[in-house]
Parts: structure tokens; C-alpha cells; sequence
């Protein structure tokens, strides 16, 4: 959505960004392990509103764009605005952020890729 020249924001949606290779390391481990039945879910480390987010992108990109502010319309939109979306109290919290992974994964506004830290 960045690539347009406005970017609806929705208000009130909050988001918990987890990294994938935490998500496919946390299936591994439950899927070789002994059953566990009901286990607690797996959240990105930190709760962000999806301006901040956009926020993060926009100035990690170089990127400049007019924001709207958009309401989630209906049932769905009061959940999200509730957190219905987010982790439950006792979820088990990734450790990578999103600044990291911003960091990590997006060009420099000059560019160039930054440099990819080695996951051994």
C-alpha cells in the first residue's frame, strides 16, 4: 500500500509482528517434540499500531506518503479495535523486532541493502 500516494490507516488496529523463522522454529520443536495438546500461542515481542508500523516502513525506505485515517467498519473492525487479534495474556513472545527485521530486511534510502547478520 506504500506505493500509493495515500495509505489508509486504520484506527484503532494493533498488530503483534512475529518473526517467520521464530514461528517455523516454534513448529519444529512442537512438531518433534512429545505431544503437548493446548499450547500458548506464539506473539511478536512488542503490540504496535499499524501507523507506527507504516511509520517504521515509510522512514526505513526513504519514503514520504499523506496518511488517511480509515475506520474498520462492523464486527470485524470493533474486534480489532477490541484486540481481539492480539495474544493472550501467558503467549509465549518472539525476541526479533520489527525494527530489526526493518533493519535487516529493506533497503537504505540510498539503496543499498543493509548488511544480513548471520543467524548461527
Amino acid at each position: 500500500m506504500a506505493k500509493l500516494p495515500v495509505v489508509p490507516v486504520p484506527g484503532g488496529l494493533r498488530l503483534q509482528p512475529v518473526d517467520a523463522a521464530e514461528v517455523a522454529t516454534r513448529l519444529v520443536e512442537l512438531t518433534l517434540g512429545a505431544p503437548a495438546g493446548l499450547v500458548p500461542d506464539l506473539a511478536g515481542p512488542a503490540t504496535h499500531g499499524f501507523g507506527d508500523l507504516l511509520a517504521g516502513y515509510l522512514a526505513a525506505t526513504g519514503r514520504r506518503r499523506l496518511r488517511l485515517p480509515v475506520r474498520l467498519p462492523g464486527r470485524a473492525g470493533r474486534a480489532y479495535r477490541d484486540g481481539a487479534n492480539l495474544a493472550r495474556p501467558g503467549a509465549t513472545r518472539g525476541v526479533r523486532t520489527w525494527a530489526d527485521f526493518l533493519a535487516e530486511r529493506l533497503p537504505r534510502p540510498g539503496g543499498q541493502l543493509t548488511s544480513r547478520p548471520s543467524r548461527d
